[in-house]
């Protein structure tokens, strides 16, 4: 049976997200930046604040270890909205297409609990999401196990029912072994055509 429901990754899926959209405004060098994104704000060291640690707190700690670099690591927080480049129109459209039809949406994101709403507010999109699970509110984060099975739990599916549409290899991967159908989002050219290949569109 195809899926019925849609479950959908943010970043990077519905609207753009990009730490060096903001970094390459403060380092106009690009091996600058590279370094500074590559050895002080890392990925790994982002990772707490999808988990619940506030902003301030992860920026306070690493503005300690390194602080030749305040300013620029403070920017993570105080211009967050620079990260984002706009939403991705090929998504906001299929949302809109599997809508009309009545097929069910929902969003499973990383994102901390301090920017959620800021974010939801980036596309009208958002707002054909019945309901959403955000990492930053349950402590839990792709690829675990327990966020996608929190999901299906909250919104009464299976993963046999669910497409899931993300970025991230990790979390496609994880999304696959629980049985979910999944759609690695690396072209925006390709989703329609995976939505069609479904006969969700």
């Amino acid at each position: 049976m195809p899926p019925r429901a849609l479950l959908w990754d943010f970043g990077n899926v519905i609207v753009r997200w990009n730490p060096r959209t903001l970094y390459q405004k403060i380092f106009p060098e690009p091996t600058d930046c590279d370094r500074f994104l590559t050895h002080v704000c890392t990925m790994a060291w982002h990772a707490p604040t999808d988990c619940g640690v506030t902003f301030a707190e992860n920026c306070a700690g690493l503005a300690a270890r390194h602080p030749e670099h305040e300013s620029a690591i403070w920017a993570w927080h105080r211009r967050w909205p620079e990260m984002f480049s706009g939403p991705i129109p090929e998504t906001e459209a299929a949302i809109e297409a599997l809508h009309a039809r009545g097929v069910p949406q929902y969003g499973l994101s990383n994102i901390s609990h301090e920017t959620l709403d800021s974010t939801l507010a980036m596309s009208p999109a958002f707002a054909r999401l019945a309901g959403v699970v955000a990492s930053g509110l349950e402590g839990v984060m792709k690829p675990d196990p327990a966020i996608y099975r929190l999901a299906c739990e909250r919104f009464g599916l299976s993963p046999a029912d669910v497409l899931f549409v993300d970025d991230s290899a990790k979390n496609i991967a994880a999304a696959a072994a629980l049985g979910f159908d999944v759609h690695h989002f690396t072209d925006p050219a390709a989703l329609a055509p995976a939505l069609e290949q479904r006969g969700l569109i």
